[in-house]
Order: structure tokens, then sequence, then C-alpha cells
């Protein structure tokens, strides 16, 4: 070797290459389990604090909501939020009020929330059963 040239071997940058991509590989899945398992926390709360609202607007007005947007514009919650899996705001499904014993169906529209998304938890329960 001449002395005035210095760097790395051709089979030293190969090793580091190899070594990077199996930490990559190693990485990536478990990255991608968190971002997952971080917006299904999400839905649950997104799930949680709609629920609890149409309960407080049940309570308050003896009749349950028609749509969220009722639930906005009655200020009992500040914004309709984005679904975490289909990233849209429209996606929500809400359920009618299963009638009563006596047959008789309670006033509204939206007496639960539920996702949007096609998708299947880590728990194996799809999101719109959630």
């Amino acid at each position: 070797m001449r002395l005035g040239f210095r760097g790395f071997t051709l089979f030293e940058l190969l090793a580091v290459m190899l070594i990077m991509s199996i930490l990559a590989a190693i990485a990536v899945p478990s990255y991608k389990r968190s971002q997952i398992k971080a917006k299904e926390s999400v839905l649950a709360e997104d799930l949680y604090q709609m629920r609890r609202s149409i309960d407080a607007f049940f309570a308050d007005q003896g009749r349950y909501p028609d749509s969220l947007q009722q639930l906005m514009v009655a200020k009992y919650i500040r914004d309709i939020p984005r679904d975490p899996f289909t990233r849209k705001t429209d996606t929500w499904i809400c359920l009618p009020p299963e009638p009563a014993e006596n047959g008789q169906l309670a006033e509204g529209g939206c007496f639960d929330v539920r996702s949007g998304s096609d998708l299947i938890g880590f728990n194996d329960i799809p999101y719109r059963e959630w």
C-alpha cells in the first residue's frame, strides 16, 4: 500500500452493510408493531371518550344524539376525532339504540360508535367490533 492512501477495504464495507441490514431486519417489524399498538391505544381512547359523551348527552337531554356532529354542536366533544386506521373523521359508524323489552325504541340515532376500519387488531377482533 502506498503511504498516502487510507480507507476501508471492500470487504470491511460489505461486512458493515451486512451488520446494518441484519439490525434493520430486526428493528423494522418491531417498529411497525409498536406503531399499530399506538394506533390501537388511540382508537380505544377515542371510542371511550365518544361513548362517554354520548352517555352525557343522554343524561342531559333524555335521548341519544342523532349523529356525532350533534355532540360537537352541543359542545359535548370539541371535535370529532380522526379514526387512526382510516385517517378520516367521517368513517365512524353510529349504531342506533336497541329496542327496550316493551319494544319501544329510545330516541336518537347514535347509541354507540364504532370504527369504520376493515382491519383486525392484535387481539384478533376487528376494529369495527371494538
